[in-house]
């Protein structure tokens, strides 16, 4: 036992109770299989994350490979990241994908967190490259908003328009009169016949293949014929499990068991790294990202769409 049973995520920015909990016996250094300050970091107040910094034996001990400062800057938590900066915490300490807490931060809301370091060596800049995704990054995110996706599967897709997915994916027109009734209510409709039918919305770079009700567009076998001569991300926000993602180019599925929207991880590319920060939490606007779309606004996920179309009863999941 550690003394933080049942302690809750708006806990950790509760001070008095924190403190008592550390005057009572509980243990500044383990939360379970984690540590308090980087709970705190992440959803706590600054008061709570000096209180835990003053008693660990490092204030820059890892949890999964960084800091509490990497989590307090990931979350966008600029005065708890400062609070850790006084307490000894260094902003310079590369961690994931070659990352350091410091120049995570100057890709975020508050670019001068931290004063440079005093020693010289440590890359304390964004690269003209990584300004520019920077730069592209928040007006993707602030085109999207915030909008309800759970459900949705998509596919985005690089170089061809809405016309040209439609064909490729041997899309047939819908009925009028049916296509209003079934977008009034897809779900009084047997599963095997909602999970056919879609839309396609051309947006700048490409076009957004959607299903606001079903997976079917970033299947294998959808994405396989998508991406002929292109490449292109899909994503179904599983209601169960979380947001899935694979990617596709040239007809070929690249890489699987994607998490779009999660945190970066250990073994990504300093890309890899900047993309899950900047898209951290929004799946949609990463699945985008990847493909070079610059949608306006979320039409093209949530409808209406350019084009309704019925797809073919095939099996999709093969390719």
């Amino acid at each position: 036992m550690t003394g933080w049973d049942g302690i809750a995520w708006a806990g950790w920015s509760d001070h008095a109770a924190v403190l008592a909990r550390l005057e009572a016996g509980a243990d500044p250094e383990r939360y379970g299989t984690g540590r308090p300050l980087h709970l705190a970091a992440a959803y706590g107040s600054p008061q709570v994350v000096a209180e835990l910094a003053a008693r660990v034996v490092d204030v820059d001990a890892r949890e999964n490979g960084t800091t509490a400062l990497w989590r307090a800057v990931l979350a966008d938590r600029p005065d708890n990241a400062r609070a850790l900066a006084a307490a000894g915490a260094d902003p310079w300490r590369p961690q994931l994908g070659g990352w350091s807490p410091g120049r995570l931060a100057l890709a975020g809301p508050v670019p001068d967190l931290f004063p440079p370091p005093a020693e010289p060596g440590a890359l304390t800049e964004l690269t003209p490259a990584e300004r520019e995704t920077v730069r592209a990054g928040r007006e993707l995110v602030a085109a999207l908003g915030t909008f309800h996706h759970e459900g949705t599967g998509l596919a985005c897709v690089a170089g061809i328009d809405a016309d040209e997915a439609v064909r490729r994916l041997g899309g047939e027109p819908l009925d009028a009169d049916y296509l209003e009734d079934f977008l009034d209510d897809p779900y009084a409709y047997e599963m095997e016949e909602v999970l056919l039918i879609a839309g396609a919305t051309t947006v700048p770079g490409g076009c957004v293949v959607t299903q606001p009700w079903g997976y079917t567009p970033s299947t294998p076998g959808a994405l396989a014929r998508l991406t002929a001569g292109t490449f292109g991300y899909g994503l179904y926000a599983n209601p169960k499990s979380g947001n899935q993602g694979s990617t596709a180019r040239d007809g070929t599925l690249e890489a699987g068991g994607l998490h779009p929207g999660g945190d970066p991880r250990a073994g990504d590319t300093p890309a890899q790294v900047l993309d899950a920060y900047l898209y951290r939490h929004g799946a949609v606007a990463a699945a985008c990202a990847f493909a070079g779309l610059r949608p306006a606004d979320d039409r093209a996920v949530s409808g209406p769409a350019d084009r309704w179309f019925k797809l073919p009863g095939i099996d999709w999941w093969a390719h």
